[in-house]
This record gives C-alpha cells, structure tokens and sequence, in this order.
C-alpha cells in the first residue's frame, strides 16, 4: 500500500483543504524521507508556474526521494515552457481535474488531456491551448469540484509513473490497426515492445491518432506501411528534425519507395539486377524500343509500390499498351522490367549493414508474384525462414550492397537467384517482420538485435 501525502505551498492552503495527509513544502523538505517510511506517493499542489518554484522543487525532490509524484519534473517543464502542444481534445474547453471535466460529455477528452500531460489541475481553452492550474487560480466554484475530486483520486490506484522509471527512453511504435497487410502483426509488435523494455526502452504500438505529440519520445519505430506523399513520411521528417532516433528514417522512405531512384543508384553502384527500363511514353517508338528490349512477358512497375502493388505482366503488344495507358495516368513515369520466373523469392533481413534475417517466400499458387491480390483464399505462398549463413554468398553481397545505396536503416532486399547468379529487385524500407516468418530461425532474439540498434543510437546521441 502506498503513503498519500498532500503538499501545499502554504500554512494556509494547507489548512483550507483539511485532508488529514497535507503539509507544506517546508515540511516536505524538511522532514522526508523518513526511516523506514512506506511507499509514498506525492501529490504536488504547490504553484510550480515558475521555474525553480517551490513546486518545481517538490516534484524535483520527490522523484530523487524515490517517490511517485504527480505532476512530474517532465510535466510541469512542458506546460511551462510551451512544449506541450496544441491538443485534438474533442471540443473540451475548461478545467480539468485529475482528468476528469465538469462536464460529463467531455470526459473521454478530459482523460486524453490528463493521460498526456498528468497534473492535478489543467485549463484547456476552446483552441485546445493548455496550461497547468494551481489552487490560487480556482473561483469558489472551481474549488469545491476540484476538492470534490483530489478526494476521489485520493482513494484510486495511481497508473502514472509506475512504467517509466524503470527505462530510459521512450519509443512510439507507429501501426495502422485497420491495415491488412501491415509490416509487422500483433505477436510482432508484442515482442518489439518486450524486447525494447529489456533494452531501457518504454515502447508503446500507437497509430497517428494516437499520437498527439512525437516530441515527448525519444525515437520513433515506423510498422505502418510507408509512402513518400503519406503521413509516415512527414512524421519521420519531422521527428527526425526533433532529434528522435527514426526507423525507417525520412531518406530511407524516399530513396526505397521510389524505384526509379532505386533503378538508376543500382545502375551506377552496379548493384546486380534484372533488365529494366525507365519510360515516358506510349508512342509507337517506345513500344518498339521494349519490344527490342525485351521478350514477353514482361514486367511493368509503378515508381511506388509495395507488397507486390504495381506490378502487373503484359503477354503483348495489346497487353503491353493498354497498362501503359492506364499507368501514364498515374505516373509520369513507369519502369519496364525483363519477365524471370523463379519458384521463390529471396528476402534478405537488413540492418545497418549487417544481415539479420533470411527468407524464402514462395510463388503465391496459381500465381507468378510471392502475393497475389485479386485471390480470395490463397493471398501469399509459403515461406522458408533460415540463418543467413546459409544464404548463397551471391545473395548476400548482393543484398549488402544494395542496401549501401540507400543508408543504413532496416531493409528488407528482394533478391531473385538464377543459374548461381543475384539479382536485386527491390529495397524496402519497411520490411515485414512476423512472427513465426521472419523470426523463424532467431525467434525472439531477432526483436532483440533491432531493439539493441535503437539502443545504441540513442546511446551515441546521448553522448552527441
């Protein structure tokens, strides 16, 4: 059982609440932490609006005494200084307090507010703009349904603080939990979230909703499928430029999701790769100069595209003229590949340069692609997961190289193997990594090799 203890600026406040547990600052300072006191959990009611006030210095201290305080140092920092941004509070306007609002139809938004930003009083104006309260700031009125209220949250078990001082950074792993074919499912997610709490890491698998403020973590884990005009680039853009450690980084969405730029890096870093051409257009001299190119089938790629979307094979001219039309549309460019048929797939695990996963994914049946979109039953074909030490040396470099043409994030190389030689089709940013697939040589370990690599970026950024 936890201690509840009351700190007040003054005598006076002190005496106006008559809650048995309340003393002031002084006391406070003076005469804890006691000899073999219980557990003790502070609730700071001292004006901490200015820096190095008396209510700055009670959180402060409480946190150093080992006890769990509310606001935190972090809080009250964030609401005094401006850092605690413009919230998407669903119309909430007015006080809240210990997440609770007056008015009971804003009381789902009132516990958003306080689960962002935990403090005993918050006022909330009609812009969502947000400043902590203090007990000198309250009418008459305000007053009794705040007292109304530290009572209630007097006698309630406290979910704030328990977590995060056990770690020393703070991860938001974004997810998309309406996506069918995320990059990771929830068994992954899971153990990224297990495995980064053993690394000092507190992660937690949020969607952009939930999301109200990337600056308050510390690095930022993209398992949501990425795109360059898409809401997961601009929030790697901008984490990044808040210093938060990013997987996949902003430069690593643009150069993998396009793959024109993808093409002509292979093109000068002679990564091995099957045929491809970049076109313009449809006109008769185009058609010709592919027909010259290639034999059919062949293959024709939107510049953006994942898990087999935008792909498509054309058997003839007919064929061949008609997708070009219906991609033109779309795209100034399009990307016409040489037809290889392989039973699978290699699918190499990459990250900061060092492979870390193996794969092979199977032909989708019926099917020339490892997915298969239009089937109702049968949307993906099996998979082999193995060590990469038994990858085929030709695979691996391949693979490695490729990867050096776009940075040294986490990637996922999509190499075909025909007659001993490599071929790189593709570099993705955003790898699938599921559980009982890719982690079926490592198991949990693989979660533990990603989640030592955020560890030790935010290691050296410490020390930057």
């Amino acid at each position: 059982m936890f201690k509840t203890l009351i700190v007040v600026d003054n005598n006076e406040q002190a005496v106006a609440l008559s809650f048995e547990n309340v003393i002031t600052f002084d006391t406070y300072l003076r005469d804890y932490p006691k000899r073999n006191e219980p557990k003790t959990r502070i609730i700071n009611l001292c004006d901490s609006s200015q820096y190095l006030s008396k209510g700055y210095y009670c959180s402060l201290l409480a946190e150093a005494r080992k006890h769990q305080v509310l606001p935190s140092v972090k809080t009250i920092n964030a609401l005094r200084s401006g850092q605690a941004p413009i919230l998407n509070t669903g119309h909430i306007d007015g006080a809240v307090y210990f997440g609770n609002a007056l008015n009971e139809l804003q009381g789902k938004a009132a516990k958003s507010v306080f689960k962002q930003y935990p403090a005993p009083i918050l006022f909330v104006d009609q812009q969502g703009l947000l400043q902590q309260g203090s007990l000198t700031s309250l009418s008459e009125q305000q007053y009794a349904a705040f007292i109304e209220k530290l009572n209630e949250f007097t006698q309630t078990q406290w979910r704030i603080g328990k977590v995060e001082r056990r770690f020393r950074w703070d991860m938001a792993i974004l997810v998309d939990h309406n996506e069918k074919v995320p990059p990771s499912d929830k068994d992954a997610i899971a153990r990224f979230i297990k495995a980064a709490a053993k690394h000092g890491i507190n992660a937690k698998a949020l969607s952009f909703e939930e999301i109200d403020n990337i600056a308050q973590f510390d690095a930022l884990f993209i398992r949501q499928t990425t795109a360059i005009d898409h809401p997961t680039y601009r929030l790697a853009s901008k984490a990044q430029s808040l210093g938060l450690v990013v997987i996949d980084d902003a430069e690593s969405i643009l150069r993998c999701c396009n793959k024109v730029y993808l093409h002509d890096a292979f093109n000068y870093q002679k990564v091995p790769s099957l045929k491809t051409l970049v076109v313009a257009d449809q006109s008769v001299q185009t058609l010709e100069q592919l027909e010259a190119a290639f034999t059919y089938p062949l293959v024709l790629k939107m510049p953006e595209g994942s898990f087999s979307k935008g792909v498509y094979k054309v058997a003839n001219r007919d064929e061949l003229e008609a997708k070009l039309s219906e991609l033109f549309a779309l795209s100034a460019l399009v990307l016409a590949q040489e037809y290889m048929y392989t039973e699978y797939d290699w699918r190499v695990g990459v990250l900061n340069g060092r492979a870390i996963y193996a794969c092979r994914y199977l032909m989708a049946r019926n099917h020339w692609q490892i997915y298969n979109h239009d089937a109702k039953r049968f949307f993906s074909g099996g998979f082999e997961t193995l060590p990469t030490f038994e990858l085929p040396k030709a695979v691996l470099d391949a693979a490695l190289k490729a990867c050096k043409t776009v940075g040294k994030g986490l990637y996922g190389v999509d190499v075909k193997e025909h007659q001993g030689r490599a071929y790189v089709l593709e570099v993705n940013d955003n790898p699938s990594i599921d559980h009982k697939v890719e982690d079926g040589y490592l198991g949990d370990e693989l979660y533990m090799i990603i989640m030592d690599e955020f560890k030790q970026r935010l290691e050296a950024r410490g020390r930057g």
